[in-house]
C-alpha cells in the first residue's frame, strides 16, 4: 500500500486544502475575513503561487520585482495565528474596512530553521467582486 503524497489538512492548519484556503486561492470564492486572507496567503506562499499573492496585495504596495523564486530552498513549517490584547487593542481603533492579523509562520532557508512574528495590517476595498480584503504591509513585533 502506497502513502498518498497530498497533505491530511490545508498548509495554514485548517482542516483540509479543499475546503479550507483552497476555494480563495482557486478563485471561487472571496474571503470574508482579513485572517483567511492572511491564511490563504500563507497557503499561497508554500504552493509558490505568486499570481494569487500579487492580486491580493494593495496596489499601493504591491511588489514590481518576483516574490517567490522557484529554485530557492524555502520550505514552511507551520502557521500560529495570534491573538493579544494589544492586537485587539488596535482592532478597536480601527478603521470599519481596516484590520490586523498577527501571526507567527515557521519556515527553513537553505535548511536553517526561521520565525516570522508580523502583525499584518488589511484593507478591505472595492475589487473584483465587490468588496475585497488586500494585504497592505505589516510589522515584526519583537
Amino acid at each position: 500500500m502506497s502513502k498518498s503524497k497530498t497533505p491530511v489538512g490545508c498548509p495554514c492548519g485548517g482542516p483540509s486544502y479543499e475546503t479550507c484556503c483552497g476555494p480563495f486561492i482557486d478563485g471561487a470564492k472571496v474571503p470574508e475575513t482579513a485572517e483567511q486572507l492572511m491564511r490563504s496567503r500563507y497557503t499561497a506562499y508554500t504552493l509558490k503561487n505568486e499570481p494569487y499573492l500579487l492580486s491580493t496585495w494593495h496596489e499601493t504596495t504591491r511588489p514590481t520585482e518576483k516574490i517567490v523564486r522557484p529554485d530557492e530552498k524555502l520550505q514552511w513549517l507551520g502557521l500560529e495565528v495570534k491573538s493579544a490584547l494589544r492586537l485587539r487593542q488596535r482592532k478597536a481603533e480601527a478603521k470599519p474596512n481596516e484590520d490586523f492579523v498577527e501571526f507567527v509562520a515557521r519556515l527553513r532557508v537553505d535548511g536553517r530553521g526561521q520565525r516570522l512574528h508580523e502583525l499584518s495590517r488589511f484593507l478591505r476595498e472595492p475589487g473584483d467582486g465587490g468588496l475585497r480584503w488586500f494585504y497592505v504591509d505589516g510589522e515584526f513585533p519583537e
